[in-house]
This record gives structure tokens, sequence and C-alpha cells, in this order.
């Protein structure tokens, strides 16, 4: 994500329930040196932005470099709601005998 002129201080990152909020706060005005300005750019005023996660994404850092905001992702996909493969038998094969115990 882009984010140029904001400092890390003035970025904030949260993860709440699969939301994944990335916040700028705004630069204060300085005083006018030498003049007035040619261009200000964006970075005076404030954003936030929102990213919906799938399930079983977790944030692993952040990084900001020249500029660019760089928000690593891991997918942990716990072993239960892993895909799991089921041996197909056949009719030649016995099937294993369940037998029920009645309570005396």
């Amino acid at each position: 994500m882009a984010v140029a002129g904001f400092s890390p201080d003035k970025l904030d990152v949260t993860v709440q329930e699969n939301v994944l909020l990335i916040k700028g706060k705004a630069q204060k005005e300085e005083e006018k040196k030498n003049g007035g300005y040619l261009h200000r750019g964006i970075a005076r005023r404030g954003f936030e932005r929102r990213f919906s996660l799938a399930d079983h994404m977790k944030v692993t850092s952040a990084n900001l470099d020249n500029g660019m905001l760089h928000v690593d992702l891991v997918q942990e996909v716990p072993e239960a709601a892993k895909p799991r493969t089921i041996k197909i038998g056949t009719s030649a094969e016995p099937r294993p005998q369940v037998t029920e115990q009645k309570a005396a």
C-alpha cells in the first residue's frame, strides 16, 4: 500500500475479527518557510483503509520501505479443517464387523 509521506509513528496497523485496519494520522501544519507552497502532497490528511481477511489468515509483520507499506500474511489452516483422503475399498475385501454391546 502506498503511504508516501507517512512515517511509521504516524501509521497504525490493527487486526481484529478477520479485518485488517490501516490508519494514517493527519500531519500537522508546518509554518511557512521562505514563502508559500508550490505543491502539497496528499500525506497531510488522515486516512483509514479496511481489508476483509479470509478465515485462518494471520498477519505476521508490517514493514515501511520507501513510502510503501508491506503487510505479510500467512494462511494457517488447522489440521481439523484440512481435507483428508478416504480409502475406497472393493467388494472383495471384507468389511469390519461392528458389534453392539448391550448393557446388562
